[in-house]
């Protein structure tokens, strides 16, 4: 299968402002924190990512972190507006084997034609998008009948916890630093109002000193 893209608007005519100094923050943070981010979440990724095809969307692919769980040999269509995120991320698919295919378009307006993917994928990403119905409808837009949207994302904890305490009194810094993340997002109940055939979700934690990001859900939504 190969998929057919588009032109697509640039980052700035769809809403993402790239700063230079948090562009470049994000990029290494996320190339430094690998390790210790597959460390926390490999579990569920190997179970959320487990037999994906040999050609995959990816919207927010940052450095490159999922490119582990691709066959080698196989291409990863990625979106991408950070650009600062680029040059990890073309490293990466050369260490692992896979074909980039590389677009500097947010997940908004991916550019790809109706029911042409059969797995789209996500980690920590629907946290920053500007709208995450808009997105989850152009995820649900693309797939092909019987597709799968394959995700893991860090959601709001529940009301009169510490999690959500933290939450509420470190939303504008969090947001600020990493290009508009929010850790209060009912983001289960954004992908069951999506519209998919069928929707399983698990929800745990992970311990890290980031307390904002400890509550997640991880789970395959089917077109």
């Amino acid at each position: 299968m190969s998929i057919s893209v588009t032109p697509t608007a640039t980052p700035a005519s769809t809403g993402f402002e790239l700063h230079a100094g948090r562009g470049r923050f994000n990029a290494a943070f996320f190339w430094l924190m690998d390790p210790y981010l597959e460390w926390s979440l490999h579990r569920q990724k190997r179970r959320v990512f487990a037999g994906l095809p040999r050609e995959v969307v990816e919207i927010g692919s940052g450095v490159g972190a999922n490119l582990r769980y691709l066959p080698a040999g196989g291409t990863l269509v990625a979106f991408e507006p950070n650009r600062y995120m680029h040059g990890p991320l073309h490293a990466a698919a050369r260490r692992r084997g896979v074909h980039l295919d590389l677009h500097e378009c947010m997940a908004e307006h991916t550019g790809l034609p109706d029911d042409s993917v059969d797995a789209v994928i996500s980690s920590l990403v629907l946290c920053s998008v500007q709208d995450p119905a808009t997105v989850l409808t152009e995820i649900r837009r693309i797939l092909r009948p019987g597709g799968t949207f394959r995700f893991l994302e860090h959601v709001a904890a529940r009301s009169g916890t510490p999690t959500h305490a933290a939450q509420r009194l470190l939303r504008r810094p969090w947001a600020w630093a990493f290009e508009g993340c929010s850790c209060q997002r009912d983001l289960e109940s954004a992908v069951r109002a999506a519209g998919f055939a069928s929707v399983t979700i698990t929800r745990y934690r992970v311990h890290t000193p980031l307390l904002p990001f400890n509550t997640h859900i991880a789970g395959i939504a089917r077109a």
